[in-house]
């Protein structure tokens, strides 16, 4: 049996989401005038996030600063990322697209992979069931998507695509040659800037002059492995499975980015702190402990530094994570102005063997860890806002309402399957 895959994309996503919520206050279609999302203006940390089509007629693009873009257009209209918002709209979206299979990825925050796979009784016309999905979303959510159709994940992502918005396309295997080949190299998917000029240097433009190139050749010029999954790509094959869970999570991280210069460690502290109980948090939902710590500091001139630490014992302490976290500050940072912060969890364990050291506080260990357990019980029932540490409540930072708003989303994600299985929170039946 021929796979059937669908690829569903919001259009413009953090746009749209924010369109629909004004339409319902009386306010104007973000959409229909020149728009963007993205941090304010007058900071320096504030880029356009999403744009309109009338905002991409100015020249506008996502990722530039919001000074330049009212530059082009002093009109534009600017506002600001609400992340609790996306992750509302997104859950609602995927809802609707989960409906229609029992197996969908969920690919990013704004768009899935739907298996239609053996769905033929239910669906026979798969173009129909495409333009069914996209106008229910529309009509139900007041936003648009684009649907790709094909027979793997990487053909129906190339499909979703193509002419937007609110559109459905197929890409099948018997279609490449004459939809996929004559796009430019930079139109495939996981092909980089690098790798496009390396290509480009040797005469290779298009998608179709890649297929037709041979392998060794690619290879040669990208490396083994990533030359052989190119080419692969260009030729349109791609047998990865949908996945119905994300993988694992491989580590867990937080970044804030400054309005004002950081400049000392007084200002540092409760930032990092903060940091800390977020992923730490996240990492105990996950029932995981984690054997490395890493801070990332990017100074004015936008250099990144990291610097990690690897514990003992895996640990899924905040005190422990927050005090190696600091150690690292102190010994790396030589004082330099800071835009941004960032502190991550790796080499993740589940094991709960735990060799104590004679020379350890274990009782100190004991209460902070009934201290995060005590916060964990109330932000699972209450919600991440309705308590902090003492010591960073006077914290300016704003930081990690992403980060927060990821947590939230976790946490639903995880009681919805426990509600299918028929579970609580603690796996009970």
């Amino acid at each position: 049996m021929d796979r059937l895959i669908f690829h569903i994309d919001v259009n413009s996503a953090f746009l749209s989401w924010e369109s629909v919520r004004r339409i319902d206050q009386g306010l104007p279609d973000l959409r229909d005038i020149p728009a963007c999302i993205g941090g304010d203006p007058k900071k320096r940390t504030g880029i356009v996030v999403a744009k309109s089509i009338p905002a991409k007629k100015y020249g506008i693009q996502t990722g530039e600063p919001m000074a330049m873009a009212l530059r082009k257009c002093p009109e534009l209209v600017i506002v600001q990322s609400d992340f609790d918002l996306y992750v509302k709209c997104s859950r609602a979206f995927k809802e609707i697209c989960a409906s229609y299979t029992p197996i969908m990825e969920s690919f990013s925050i704004d768009e899935v992979f739907l298996d239609m796979t053996g769905m033929s009784l239910l669906y026979p016309d798969p173009i129909a069931a495409a333009h069914e999905i996209k106008d229910r979303i529309h009509r139900e959510l007041g936003f648009t998507v684009n649907v790709g159709v094909s027979t793997n994940k990487l053909l129906a992502k190339m499909a979703s695509d193509f002419e937007k918005p609110d559109k459905v396309h197929t890409l099948f295997p018997d279609e490449i040659e004459t939809k996929m080949w004559p796009l430019p190299i930079r139109n495939l998917l996981f092909l980089g800037k690098a790798s496009e000029k390396k290509l480009n240097e040797i005469g290779i433009h298009t998608i179709g002059d890649l297929a037709r190139a041979k392998e060794t050749d690619i290879q040669a010029l990208l490396g083994s492995k990533n030359g052989h999954q190119l080419h692969q790509y260009a030729l349109g094959n791609d047998d990865s499975p949908v996945k119905e869970q994300a993988d694992e999570a491989k580590g867990f991280s937080a970044e804030t980015t400054f309005n004002e210069d950081i400049i000392s460690l007084e200002q540092v502290f409760p930032i990092l702190l903060e940091q800390c109980d977020i992923v730490a948090t996240r990492m105990r939902r996950q029932q995981k402990k984690c054997l490395s710590v890493a801070v990332t500091f990017r100074t004015l001139d936008f250099k990144k530094k990291s610097h990690q630490a690897t514990f003992q014992n895996a640990t899924d302490v905040t005190d422990e994570i927050y005090k190696q976290a600091k150690k690292l500050f102190r010994e790396f940072w030589k004082g330099e102005p800071l835009r941004l912060i960032g502190v991550a969890l790796a080499n993740l364990s589940d094991d709960e063997y735990e060799q104590l050291s004679l020379f350890e506080n274990t009782e100190n260990k004991e209460r902070h860890r009934k201290l995060d357990a005590a916060l964990d019980t109330i932000r699972q029932k209450y919600g991440n806002d309705k308590i902090t540490r003492a010591s960073i409540m006077n914290s300016n930072s704003g930081i990690a309402r992403k980060a927060r708003a990821q947590m939230q989303n976790e946490l639903e994600t995880k009681r919805d399957r426990q509600a299918k299985k028929g579970t609580d929170d603690n796996g009970n039946i």
